[in-house]
C-alpha cells in the first residue's frame, strides 16, 4: 500500500473506474473500490479506460462502506464533495492519507460529510454546475498531493518522442 489512497465508494460508471485506475497507475497511488458497484470488475468498459495499466495497480476490495472504514481506523482521510467549505488547495495533506470520492449520482452519504465536517473538501467550480467527472476530480485532488511533495519519485522531464508515421 502506498502513501496515496484512492478510494472510490460505490462507483457506477465503468469508465471513471478505469480512468482512476490508470491514473493510479501512473502515480504510485493506491486504489480502493467500495462495494456494491455498478459494474463488474471484469467489464470490458473498464478495462479499455484502464488500458494495460491493472497488473501496475495496488488495488483493494471492500464489501461495503463500513467494511472500509473499519479496515482504516486511524488513517487520515479527506472527503471530496461539493457541499464543502474549504478548498482541496487550503490543506496540507499528510505524507500518507486516503483521499474519498462518492458514487456519481449522489456524491459521499451525507452522514460521513456530517460526522467529518474538519476534513471535507471541495473543488472551485462554477455555481450552475452540479459536480465534475469523477475521474478528473480524482486525478486533480492526486496531483494536488504529489504538487505538495514536489512530485517526488515522478518523472518530471519529458522524452523526446520520434514517430514514424509511414511505418504505421
Amino acid at each position: 500500500m502506498t502513501d496515496i489512497n484512492i478510494v472510490l465508494v460505490e462507483p457506477e460508471i465503468p469508465q471513471n473506474t478505469g480512468n482512476i485506475a490508470r491514473t493510479c497507475a501512473a502515480t504510485g497511488a493506491s486504489l480502493h473500490l467500495v462495494e456494491p458497484m455498478g459494474f463488474k470488475i471484469d467489464d470490458r468498459k473498464l478495462k479499455r479506460a484502464g488500458l494495460d495499466y491493472w497488473d501496475k495497480l495496488d488495488i483493494t476490495y471492500y464489501a461495503s462502506l463500513e467494511d472500509f472504514l473499519e479496515k482504516s481506523r486511524g488513517e487520515a482521510m479527506y472527503f471530496f464533495t461539493t457541499k464543502a467549505p474549504r478548498a482541496y488547495t487550503e490543506v496540507t495533506y499528510p505524507k500518507r492519507c486516503f483521499i474519498l470520492f462518492g458514487k456519481e449520482t449522489k456524491g459521499l452519504p451525507e452522514s460521513l460529510l456530517e460526522a467529518n465536517p474538519d476534513t471535507c473538501v471541495r473543488i472551485p467550480m462554477l455555481d450552475h454546475l452540479r459536480s465534475l467527472n469523477l475521474s478528473n476530480s480524482a486525478a486533480i485532488a492526486v496531483y494536488e498531493l504529489l504538487r505538495q511533495r514536489q512530485f517526488e519519485g515522478l518523472r518530471e522531464a519529458g522524452q523526446p518522442t520520434t514517430f514514424d508515421w509511414e511505418t504505421t
